[in-house]
C-alpha cells in the first residue's frame, strides 16, 4: 500500500474516532444536565442558578454558576466530590465523599458544567 493510501486511511479512522468522541461527550453532557436537574440525583438547581441556561425556579443558596467552561475539570470534580477540601465552611454537601453520586455521575456533571459560559 502506498503512502498516500495509508495517510487517507489514517485520516478516515481519525475522523471516525473524533466523531465518536464528540457524540460520547454530548451524551455525557446530557447525562450531566439530567443529574443537575433531577431532585433525586444531584438536585443542583435547588441551590444554583446557571448563567445562560433556562431553569425554572432555581435556588439562591449557592452562587450563580457562570464561567465554568474556563475551570479545570479536576477542580470542578473536586468541588463536587468534597467541597470542604477547598472551602471548610461550604454549605454544599460532599456528593462524592458521601456516596450520593458515583464517579461516573460526577464526571457527567462536570461535562455539563463545562458547557456553562
Amino acid at each position: 500500500m502506498n503512502l498516500t493510501k495509508k495517510l487517507l486511511i489514517a485520516s478516515a479512522v481519525s475522523g471516525l474516532l473524533a466523531t465518536a468522541s464528540v457524540a460520547g461527550d454530548m451524551n455525557l453532557v446530557k447525562e450531566g444536565e439530567k443529574i443537575f436537574n433531577t431532585k433525586k440525583l444531584g438536585n443542583c438547581l435547588a441551590c444554583h442558578a446557571v448563567n445562560g441556561k433556562e431553569i425554572n425556579n432555581p435556588g439562591s443558596l449557592g452562587p450563580k454558576l457562570q464561567y465554568l467552561s474556563s475551570w479545570p475539570e479536576k477542580a470542578l470534580y473536586d468541588k463536587i466530590y468534597d467541597p470542604y477540601s477547598t472551602n471548610p465552611i461550604s454549605a454544599m454537601p460532599p456528593f462524592g465523599k458521601n456516596g450520593w453520586l458515583s464517579d461516573h455521575q460526577i464526571k457527567a456533571l462536570v461535562a455539563y458544567l463545562k458547557t456553562i459560559k
